[in-house]
């Protein structure tokens, strides 16, 4: 339970408490903190927030017991239950959380991961490496935060975005606290750091992975140096920094991170203090030799993708900062994959290989279209199938038709989350800038029907096709007008297909983490 008191001196303290609207009960208490009016309970504080916020929602709160809400004004139509009025809902929700779950620096071991490709590889690395080193100390098994699925120590579910609103944030963390988790590792994305969604946390160890102009939306970031600056103020939260040097815009990433009181970098670069090369790949994956102060080791990364090594070397950085001995990391590397990435799967008589991948972004479709050309060779022919999301990140839609076009001999524009927009309105915008690639494209709004018709198109070519299934990944959901259906994975559709052109199924082997 949390006085009214309490969160009188936690507004005041974060600077954005202004009064008191209506009577508080003497010795008011409340027993919990919640933006949504459909799961209050009697005595909850309900917070007033987003810019979709509606006065009804206050008055469902209000109805279902509701004792006080927080806002940034008095909403018009005010129940009669006492607000507090604030100057920044977003600072203020952050604070409120940490007070009402618990949140204390000193109890938690957070590492942060940033960046525009590569986030969630780079976690569940990291987190593979943690949990040997916290399996042979006989310690309980890490958290993890991340755009696909998340654990609190004992339990794994679905995620539904890459960083949590705080209310959320802060019960998962606290969850991960009772169950005696070590560290936890998360994903954090520029919207969380824009909207304060973590502020206030103390991040152990702090990675800036890369960067590259994306999220540019009015629902989003106005442009990249917005988008850029958001992801560069995460370092003043972090006690170690570690920095690619290899990224677009690394000096800057530098100059940032001197917020934090220790630098790591890593990268191919010479002067990195965590250097990799020797790069060597085949179908078992790639093979390379990492050299920094406290050791020379050579890895095996089990997942394929040359582009996955940055991430594999991004999490040795993270965890030599933390501690984990060299074994673990090694040990992790050639045994961890990550569901959605680089999922590999081929027809009996090797003439199609399909490839399903999160690449979403225009660093992604890059890295991904070079791996093809580099490790996919002998397929002569390639099919990419994509869509892009409606409302946000509106900079894709120019970028990957773009990309897409000039790599590919056949795109197919499918459907990814269209939201309140028209899905044919979205493939028309991506089909223009196709079009100007001179590729030949055709637009498919189902996802199934898209890739049963990539597998038809590659009947039709003499050569071997290689067809990319790129966007979603292992994603269960579609959002669709104002509301998220269930469909099926990528890696389903790509079964599928196989199965029926393909008439004999081979799937690479994959170890993946499982929900317990």
């Amino acid at each position: 339970m949390i006085t009214a008191e309490q969160m009188e001196d936690t507004l005041a303290e974060c600077r954005v408490f202004q009064r008191i609207e209506g009577e508080l009960p003497e010795n008011a208490e409340f027993r919990n903190l919640t933006c949504d009016s459909r799961g209050v309970l009697p005595g909850d504080v309900f917070i007033c927030k987003g810019a979709a916020f509606r006065p009804e929602y206050l008055i469902q709160a209000a109805q279902k017991g509701a004792a006080a809400y927080v806002s940034e004004s008095v909403p018009l139509q005010c129940p009669a239950i006492p607000g507090f009025i604030v100057s920044d809902i977003r600072k203020a929700m952050a604070a409120l959380a940490a007070l009402f779950w618990g949140y204390r620096p000193e109890e938690m071991e957070l590492i942060g991961i940033t960046g525009t490709k590569g986030k969630t590889t780079t976690a569940w690395y990291l987190k593979a490496m943690l949990d040997l080193w916290m399996k042979g100390q006989e310690r309980p098994e890490t958290a993890l935060l991340s755009t696909i699925q998340n654990c609190d120590g004992k339990r794994w579910e679905d995620s539904d975005m890459t960083t949590p609103e705080p209310v959320e944030l802060h019960s998962f963390l606290k969850r991960t606290r009772e169950n005696g988790a070590p560290f936890v590792t998360m994903e954090v994305s520029s919207q969380a750091l824009k909207y304060k969604r973590v502020r206030g946390l103390r991040f152990r160890t702090g990675v800036f992975l890369n960067i590259s102009e994306d999220h540019i939306s009015p629902l989003e970031h106005a442009d990249f140096e917005d988008y850029f600056h958001s992801k560069l103020s995460m370092f003043r939260q972090c006690e170690t920094a570690c920095v690619n040097l290899d990224s677009d815009c690394a000096k800057q990433v530098l100059d940032a991170a001197r917020k934090a009181k220790r630098t790591v970098t890593f990268g191919q670069s010479p002067g990195a203090d965590i250097r990799y090369g020797n790069i060597r790949t085949s179908q078992d994956g790639s093979w390379f030799t990492v050299s920094c102060n406290a050791f020379s080791e050579q890895f095996h990364l089990a997942m394929k993708g040359r582009f996955n090594i940055e991430n594999a070397v991004a999490a040795i950085a993270a965890a030599q900062s933390c501690g984990v001995p060299v074994c673990c990391m090694k040990q992790a590397l050639a045994q961890t994959e990550v569901p959605g990435r680089m999922e590999t799967y081929q027809t009996g008589d090797g003439k199609i290989c399909g490839i399903v991948d999160f690449a979403h972004n225009r660093l992604s479709f890059e890295r991904l279209f070079d791996t093809a050309f580099s490790e996919y060779g002998a397929y002569k022919k390639i099919i990419t199938i994509f869509g892009c999301p409606g409302g946000k990140a509106l900079n894709r839609r120019r970028e990957l038709g773009m990309i897409a076009g000039l790599f590919s001999d056949h795109v197919i524009v499918t459907s990814d989350d269209p939201g309140m927009e028209e899905q044919t309105d979205i493939a028309h915008e991506v089909s223009r800038s196709i079009e100007m690639t001179g590729c030949s494209y055709e637009c498919v709004e189902e996802r199934k029907a898209a890739v049963g018709r990539a597998f038809e198109k590659a009947a039709q070519y003499k050569e071997r096709v290689l067809i990319l299934l790129l966007g979603r990944g292992c994603e269960k959901y579609q959002k669709i007008k104002d509301g998220r259906i269930e469909y099926p994975e990528d890696a389903v559709l790509m079964r599928e297909a196989v199965r029926k052109y393909g008439g004999f199924t081979f799937q690479r082997k994959c170890i993946m983490m499982e929900a317990s």
